[in-house]
């Protein structure tokens, strides 16, 4: 089984880091949010630290993680923002103590690094959410589901996709994040099991060639062959291209997953948009999908 940490209560100690790029502009909106949940909320030194593009030298940013993963009085770690730099720090990070008093760690993006490494390594349930950068542009649903998520209230999601997908009903655990990280920590330490699981996948700004490659990747690695299901989010900020691919993301997608028979769902409310709906890994969920009816329910 994987180990779920204890949910929030009203009066907990939380704490914001960053852990990659630092941040371009205050996020004092989102602590005021946070506050207003009842959370007493501790600003990591990370959190305003600045090097060339990191938020602090990886040093910083290791020590900052570090002490809040070994002091038991938190009893969650939100990251500020993606962007790049996680994967220059996970090595460095001793969770000896994370082990003993597990606690949430709540991110998406590059965080992906540290959601997988929870999960591949600690066997400890996270949550890919909403992060406090993003919380004035987001909807107030995706605030309400990480509410939802870190106080430990049951939620389901439902939908209308707008492109096909495979019909079908799956339960298992949850598994995914940013499909370039996932790419990424494949043969290391960091990396998930893929053998059975629901895996969601997202990204933003890549080529659609680029994700054909990474997504092929994983089945040549054979990754998708064992899925229960296939959670499709979203993939924007796609550039154009001077030649074109010749197909969307999501017909790239399905090119690829056409001749396995799991249900595989379309235009998942996640990933780099403003309904960014919170996805806690390494719990179980249900997914019935119709034609066009995508039915998300955490067990």
């Amino acid at each position: 089984m994987i180990k779920q940490p204890p949910y929030l209560k009203k009066g907990d100690k939380i704490a914001l880091v960053c852990p990659a790029k630092k941040l371009p502009k205050r996020i004092d909106h989102a602590i005021a949010l946070l506050e207003s949940w009842g959370l007493e909320v501790i600003i990591g030194e990370s959190v305003y630290a600045s090097h060339h593009q990191f938020a602090g030298t990886d040093a910083l940013r290791t020590k900052d993680i570090q002490r809040f993963l070994d002091d038991p009085s938190v009893k969650a770690i939100i990251s500020g923002r993606g962007g790049y730099g996680t994967i220059r720090i996970i090595d460095d990070l001793d969770f000896t103590a994370f082990n003993k008093n597990p606690k949430w760690f709540v991110g998406f993006s590059d965080i992906t690094v540290l959601l997988s490494h929870l999960i591949a390594q600690c066997n400890t349930q996270c949550m890919h959410a909403q992060m406090p950068y993003t919380f004035e542009e987001s909807t107030e649903e995706a605030l309400i589901s990480l509410h939802k998520a870190l106080f430990g209230q049951k939620q389901s999601y439902e939908f209308e996709s707008t492109f096909k997908n495979r019909a079908g009903e799956a339960t298992g655990i949850l598994i995914g994040g940013n499909l370039t990280l996932l790419a990424m920590l494949q043969g290391s330490v960091s990396e998930m099991d893929f053998q059975g699981k629901i895996l969601f996948i997202e990204d933003v700004g890549e080529h659609e060639y680029s994700i054909d490659r990474m997504f092929r990747m994983l089945k040549r690695a054979g990754k998708l062959s064992h899925l229960k299901g296939l959670v499709v989010g979203a993939f924007n900020e796609i550039e154009d291209e001077k030649i074109s691919f010749g197909q969307t993301a999501d017909e790239v997608i399905w090119d690829i997953v056409e001749e396995y028979d799991f249900p595989v769902c379309f235009n998942f409310p996640t990933g780099h948009i403003n309904n960014n709906l919170s996805m806690v890994l390494g719990t179980e969920v249900n997914l019935k999908i119709e034609t066009n009816n995508v039915q998300f329910k955490y067990l």
